[in-house]
């Protein structure tokens, strides 16, 4: 839903837009003002995305409303004066809508920030999405995997490395035991909490809190082994244990 305000000093044209917005699912119309002063009293107290504004109006003229605002809405300047449509734009306005204009004409201005608001939200749902999977990752104990036509519940930091052999991976677990899984290690990798294993070889993911030691080419861990470093994920290594240094 996008929030809006209309400014304007003329009441038909007010009314012209409020039954604009009314028809319109998208929108919400928060207030209508009859001067830039009163808008800005509607902006301090109400979250709003939208402003359409007039831009011939007394006192405060829409140029010098929008050029004041200090938060960031979109905007949609409403005229009869087309002279100052490039001085709109310079402000970046999203549209310029010149009186007296169509529900149509309304609409395909106001379609450009509902599809923008529409994909701001989308994006910080993604975001949210992504932490909190994160989050959960990090707070899971154990990982259940099928083997030997059963699943068994795998607890997480007794994972030492899993390795690659071809359709199936195998977890090497504390104690030298192992289980065979069928399993494609990249698919393992995005169940497993990202703070703690690595990717480090095409065929190997390393627990990093396993690791005692590396050189060059190879990563030595607590149990006495030690596996690849791949030439392609060594930048990614180095750069976990810089930002840990």
């Amino acid at each position: 839903m996008v929030r809006c305000i209309a400014i304007d000093d003329e009441p038909l044209a007010l009314l012209q837009i409020k039954s604009y917005i009314d028809r319109t699912e998208q929108l919400e119309l928060v207030a209508t003002c009859r001067s830039a002063y009163e808008a800005e009293k509607v902006l301090s107290e109400q979250n709003v995305d939208l402003i359409f504004v007039d831009i011939n109006m007394p006192d405060m003229t829409g140029l010098e409303f929008v050029r004041a605002l200090k938060s960031n809405h979109y905007i949609i300047f409403t005229t009869a004066h087309p002279e100052f449509a490039l001085d709109g734009f310079k402000l970046n306005a999203i549209d310029y809508l010149l009186k007296p204009f169509s529900y149509d004409e309304f609409m395909k201005a106001s379609q450009k920030i509902i599809s923008l608001v529409d994909l701001v939200e989308r994006c910080h749902a993604a975001e949210s999405a992504i932490a909190q999977n994160e989050a959960e990752q990090s707070d899971k104990e154990f990982i259940s995997v099928k083997a030997d036509y059963k699943t068994q519940l795998v607890k997480i930091a007794d994972i030492v490395y899993l390795e690659s052999a071809g359709e199936y991976v195998r977890l090497h677990i504390e104690g030298s035991s192992t289980i065979t899984t069928l399993f494609r290690l990249k698919n393992m990798e995005t169940s497993l909490p990202q703070d703690s294993f690595l990717r480090v070889h095409r065929s190997y993911i390393v627990n990093l809190k396993r690791i005692s030691s590396y050189t060059k080419g190879r990563i030595f861990l607590d149990n006495g082994e030690y596996i690849p470093l791949g030439e392609n994920y060594k930048e990614r290594f180095f750069e976990y244990f810089d930002n840990r240094l």
